[in-house]
């Protein structure tokens, strides 16, 4: 890969990275809800997966689901029913996790990870880069460069979220602030299924 190709790869990571989508809002969200020590592994996960959905993509998956449709269709489905499910509790949510908060936490490293499965963005993301910046002379070691560049690229990128939402925390410590919040980033949520259902 050319350093000018390379270059692209890396505004292009951080482009889709930094840009609103289900983790970033579900980011933001436990940022204000948890803080930003406790949304931690929620990020790491979130790069540990979109890794692997990456190399997965790059490696043939995205052929696989080219040449089955219907597996396509069901994954939709599922990351979409997902994607809503994720977007209720986060519009239910009432109160800022604590010591007191009892069944309200943020998400694990692996739910994160695992998240990167059925996120449409996620998708879209993995299938264009392999599809622009694979290096058809190297495609195994082009793969490998993609997939790494992404999870460098994209856990600082993402951790602005949580960030963002731990500086509202004061502004909504308010409950009533914190319910209509947290029903504006559950609608958000949900509309992000918007792109896939067209």
């Amino acid at each position: 890969m050319s350093f000018d190709a390379f270059l692209a790869l890396v505004v292009y990571a951080f482009v889709t990275s930094v840009t609103p989508g289900p983790n970033n809002f579900m980011l933001l969200a436990s940022g204000v809800n948890f803080g930003f020590a406790r949304s931690i592994p929620h990020m790491i996960g979130i790069s540990i997966g979109f890794l692997i959905l990456a190399l997965a993509v790059g490696l043939g998956l995205g052929t696989v689901l080219t040449a089955f449709p219907a597996l396509h269709t069901a994954l939709k489905i599922a990351g979409g029913a997902y994607l809503l499910y994720l977007a209720w509790k986060i519009a239910m949510s009432r109160s800022m996790g604590s010591g007191g908060e009892q069944k309200a936490r943020p998400m694990t490293l692996l739910e994160a990870a695992a998240f990167q499965w059925v996120n449409p963005k996620a998708w879209v993301m993995a299938v264009t880069a392999m599809a622009v910046y694979t290096n058809p002379d190297r495609p195994f070691l082009s793969v490998a460069v993609i997939a790494i560049t992404f999870a460098i690229v994209n856990l600082p990128t993402i951790s602005g979220w949580a960030g963002f939402g731990v500086a509202l925390r004061g502004f909504l410590s308010d409950p009533v602030k914190l319910k209509w919040f947290n029903i504006v980033m559950g609608l958000a949520l949900a509309a992000t299924l918007w792109p896939m259902l067209r």
